[in-house]
């Protein structure tokens, strides 16, 4: 061959190469879910190529400008798993329809249980309820989901204490005795269960968490007054087999998560999980000589096992134990002063046990018995006042599950019983009060649920409950639910109604109580609280240009008559516990919004505006430590090729009445608005490892700026150099005196967290092969 000839065909294939570069094509295309609906908003990528594009609100996607050749397309959309496929561009136009089949997190199709004690999707709920996926709490590392509710429209975290740093779970404004917190759908039944049942659990393990706000007695009993908390672990079969999250923060905190999973011969599975938290860095950035935030040492133990047995029936057991070492106060305060009056210390050891579980009985019916028991023991001392308690609870329930026709029903019958003692005039005997006399309460209960299929887009929930208690006797707590959906299932309603009650143990409620700042005075023998609730909810999906948008908004009231009130306003040493002789009224309006646009930027926001008092005397009276208005946020976005996320999560609160002691107490009543905001990077490493970091706090916000001290007379903890007057009141003395404003030692003054701004920097890794 002349060497013209090799030219001229070098040329022509150099030409033909540049033609085939050069043709492009158009990719379209439908975008469908699992139900065949059509999704819009969906982000349809070519990321080799930094190409994209999103659906239209009728599912239809268009994209242009292909170059000819072999590419992987990428579609993702909001609650759904991202699918991948590799397409092979040689002609002008590509038709390629998706079909996106398993939903995930947020989806309106995920499982949900706290509502009604069984699976159902929660579009087919009709009781509203929240989730949130282990992701979401991913957004904001914490070392317990009690700090992590923080981020959760209308339920906050509060602490009640200054130098312990205890706290509970507020949901709509209603105190922690109100929410009722379950792990796999059992209770954790105790007045403790907000601080250390939602303490210690490995967040490897966690599957999601479920709220229910409003009374949930009709299926769960006492407590459930408020709402309730339900902790869904993971199954085993769908763990990670090594699991591991580390990370510690600028001011020394190390919190450590650690899971692995194992068979145990062919039919049984288990999953074992340790959570190990240190803290134990004096820090007092507030210079009132106390520790800003308490010190810890805690270890916690979670194990759950599930069998395999015929017809694919139930048996799982799960055991979790926490122990906690926590101390706080003068910064000099060491283990030699522990219960004594010269360094003032608040110092509390934690032993707890926890046994659940949920066996399916060998019969054609679904037959579900369930059983929960704990123990817990607390060695504690709060100055120079010790307080001892032991609470064991032991509860059984066995349900009967039964559909016939367009009914659904569900059959229980309960019994708890729970045992307590302690070392306060709570388990004194009434007519010798150097005598103990513990307590023992005996619960039965027998409760029937019918959820009525009317057709396709209306359904109605009733429900009754008979509880007997050896205290208070007879109690009947009914409810009823209604669901409408559109033939699109794109807007949802509910409506609610029903009765809520609570059995009162006050000295495993509230810690302020044992501060060694006031005497707690019983004026009656407590009655069971009770109330009823209104509710009414609307979901609705809708799209704004290729915008996904999500709104759930709920209006609620809750009227209750013998609420158990706590008095610290008539006396300034006293705390007086008894029924409220009037009324109390909690009310409010919530709203959610979860947004997707096709870049990739998710937010999730929420707020809530309420008003909580109660009705004595003719006299209205706002209700202490509750907020008139809270929002949150948690905005993330993700650059694909890069494998970095950044999330943006806060929340805002506004003012609450606060706790005073004198008409001359310099504090104010009133708590600001303030803010935490916090913002973190996360980094995918590739083979189940990722790394994350950031800064929890931006605004350095703490609640001593703008008040003159948080804790009264820090400088003289036993109130050693207060003079009192003959009522006992504390006197005040001339300004430069040692006591200008009459105060006595206080912690209880405590609406936010005092950790101000600090980094933190952490580890994962998941390995499931």
């Amino acid at each position: 061959m002349s060497k013209l000839k090799i030219v001229v065909l070098l040329v022509c294939c150099t030409l033909k190469g540049l033609l085939v570069i050069s043709q492009t094509a158009t990719i379209t295309g439908k975008i469908t879910g699992s139900d065949g609906g059509q999704l819009g908003a969906a982000t349809i990528t070519i990321l080799k190529l930094k190409k994209g594009a999103a659906s239209d609100s009728t599912g239809i996607f268009k994209l242009e400008q292909v170059p000819f050749g072999a590419w992987q397309i990428e579609v993702s959309h909001l609650g759904y798993k991202t699918y991948r496929t590799n397409i092979t561009v040689d002609h002008n136009e590509i038709i390629q329809d998706v079909a996106l089949m398993q939903a995930t997190d947020n989806s309106l199709n995920e499982v949900v249980i706290s509502g009604t004690m069984k699976e159902m999707s929660k579009l087919e709920s009709p009781v509203p309820v929240e989730v949130y996926t282990s992701r979401f709490f991913k957004s904001n590392p914490v070392p317990s989901f009690f700090d992590a509710l923080q981020n959760v429209n209308g339920v906050r975290p509060q602490l009640n204490c200054n130098v312990c740093n205890t706290g509970d779970i507020h949901i709509n404004g209603l105190e922690g005795p109100y929410t009722m917190v379950l792990i796999d759908g059992m209770p954790i039944v105790s007045g403790l269960s907000t601080v250390y049942g939602l303490s210690g659990i490995p967040q490897s393990l966690v599957e999601r968490i479920e709220v229910v706000k409003g009374p949930a007695s009709t299926l769960y009993g006492s407590e459930a007054v408020g709402g309730l908390i339900n902790i869904i672990t993971k199954k085993p079969g769908n763990a990670p087999l090594v699991s591991a999250d580390v990370f510690g923060t600028s001011w020394g905190e190390v919190n450590t998560d650690l899971a692995v999973k194992f068979n145990a011969g062919k039919k049984a599975l288990s999953l074992l999980g340790v959570n190990y938290f240190n803290y134990r860095n004096k820090i007092d950035n507030n210079h009132d000589n106390f520790t800003d935030v308490t010190l810890q040492n805690r270890i916690s133990v979670f194990n759950k096992w599930t069998f395999q047995r015929a017809e694919n029936r139930e048996f799982s057991l799960a055991g979790r134990y926490i122990y906690e070492d926590r101390w706080g106060g003068e910064m000099n305060w060491a283990r030699k002063y522990r219960g004594g009056d010269e360094v003032y210390g608040e110092s509390i050891y934690t032993n707890r046990w926890e046994l659940f579980g949920t066996y399916q009985l060998p019969m054609k019916e679904k037959v579900l018995f369930q059983f929960s028991t704990n123990g817990h023991n607390q060695n504690s001392v709060y100055g120079a006042i010790p307080f001892m308690a032991d609470q064991y609870i032991g509860f059984g329930q066995l349900t009967w599950f039964k559909t016939t026709g367009h009914n659904d029903l569900l059959t229980g019958i309960t019994y708890r019983y729970t045992f307590y003692d302690d070392n306060t005039s709570a388990t004194a005997d009434k007519n010798d009060v150097n005598l103990n006399k513990p307590s023992h309460t005996r619960l039965p209960g027998l409760f029937v649920q019918d959820e009525i299929t009317l057709n396709s887009q209306n359904k109605l929930l009733l429900g009754i409950r008979y509880d007997h208690s050896s205290v208070h006797g007879s109690i009947l707590t009914p409810r009823i639910n209604y669901k409408w959906n559109s033939v699109n299932k794109k807007n949802v309603l509910r409506l609610s109604a029903g009765n809520g009650y609570r059995v009162a143990n006050v000295f495993t409620e509230d810690h302020a109580a044992l501060t060694g700042a006031r005497d707690v005075i019983f004026k009656d023998d407590l009655k069971p609280e009770t109330s009823w609730n209104g509710n009414i909810n609307f979901v609705k999906k809708f799209y704004i240009g290729n915008a996904f948008v999500g709104l759930d908004a709920s209006a609620f009231y809750t009227y209750f008559t013998n609420k158990i009130i706590a008095d610290y306003d008539t006396d300034p040493n006293k705390i007086f516990y008894d029924n409220l002789k009037g009324y109390a009224i909690s009310q409010g309006v919530s709203l959610n919004a979860d947004i997707l646009f096709p870049c990739g930027l998710k937010i999730l926001a929420g707020a809530t505006a309420m008003d909580v008092y109660r009705k004595e005397e003719g006299k209205r009276i706002d209700q202490l430590f509750t907020e008139k208005f809270s929002g949150v946020w948690n905005i993330g976005y993700t650059f694909k090729r890069m494998g970095l996320t950044i999330d943006y999560t806060g929340n805002v609160y506004g003012p609450m009445r606060l706790p005073l002691l004198s008409e001359t107490d310099p504090r104010r009543e009133w708590s600001p608005w303030w803010s935490i905001q916090n913002i973190q990077l996360t980094k995918k490493l590739g083979h189940g490892f990722e790394i994350y970091g950031g800064v929890k706090n931006l605004l350095n916000w703490t609640p001593n700026k703008g008040n003159p001290f948080i804790i009264a007379r820090a400088n003289d903890p036993f109130d050693k150099n207060v003079d009192w007057d003959a009522n006992g009141r504390a006197i005040a003395t001339d300004p430069m005196g040692p006591n200008p404003f009459g105060l006595t030692f206080d912690p209880s003054y405590v609406y936010g967290p005092n950790q101000g701004i600090r980094g933190f920097v952490g580890a994962r890794f998941n390995l499931y092969k």
